[in-house]
């Protein structure tokens, strides 16, 4: 016969067919029932004549009020990170449509290969030019562009300054401006793109703008169109 930690009897029974054995689950950490469980069968059999000291029931019950604390303070943590989660979810739903700012236009060039890169314009354009800059701005390559209809369009750049002279390879930046169909300017760069679409994967939120998928945690600003 077997006794559990909590004074409980754990009975086998045996045939010479079959075995049917009750046994009480492995627990690799006490709960706050678990603690009180040992607290009151600790009361129930000290010895009468040397009763519990009472600053240690106080110790015990103040870790027991500690424990209740942290399995509170954790159940609602999680609570808390579930809404946030769920939250997350329809704030992607509804920004759908709309314009975000991943809050650069920077494009990374490797060595020996054309960096390619997508602009959104809102509307038809007849003709403009996308330039490429150094981190303070200096234009180092204009590329003309002809008629474009409204949209997300892709281009590459194959790595060369103005005069023809390879660059090296690193962090570059990319704006454009453009002539409308009205006769109007306008411009553009990368990093702005509409939200064509939400992907849930693995409890994180992924927004489609232009040919690829971002962590919406990672966009800086959605604005209406």
């Amino acid at each position: 016969m077997a006794i559990d930690a909590y004074g409980n009897t754990a009975k086998t029974t045996s045939t010479t067919t079959n075995t049917t054995t009750t046994t009480v689950a492995d627990k690799t950490s006490l709960s706050k029932d678990d603690f009180l469980k040992l607290l009151m069968l600790e009361l129930k059999y000290q010895d009468p004549t040397q009763p519990m000291d009472s600053e240690k029931i106080l110790s015990q019950t103040s870790q027991l009020a500690t424990l209740e604390s942290a399995e509170n303070t954790n159940t609602a943590l999680e609570t808390l990170a579930a809404s946030l989660s769920s939250s997350m979810q329809y704030q992607g739903i509804s920004a759908i449509g709309k314009i975000a700012d991943t809050g650069s236009n920077a494009i990374l060039k490797e060595a020996g290969k054309t960096a390619d890169f997508e602009l959104y314009f809102p509307d038809n354009l007849t003709r403009g030019s996308v330039n490429i800059l150094d981190n303070k701005g200096n234009v180092l390559r204009s590329m003309t562009i002809g008629a474009t209809n409204a949209g997300v369009a892709q281009y590459s750049w194959d790595g060369l300054n103005a005069s023809g002279k390879a660059l090296d390879e690193g962090v570059y930046y990319v704006e454009a401006s453009y002539t409308k169909a009205d006769g109007t300017s306008g411009s553009s760069r990368v990093g702005t793109y509409p939200i064509e679409s939400i992907k849930f994967d693995s409890g994180k939120t992924y927004a489609k703008l232009g040919s690829g998928y971002v962590d919406f945690s990672t966009i800086k600003e959605v604005s209406a169109n």
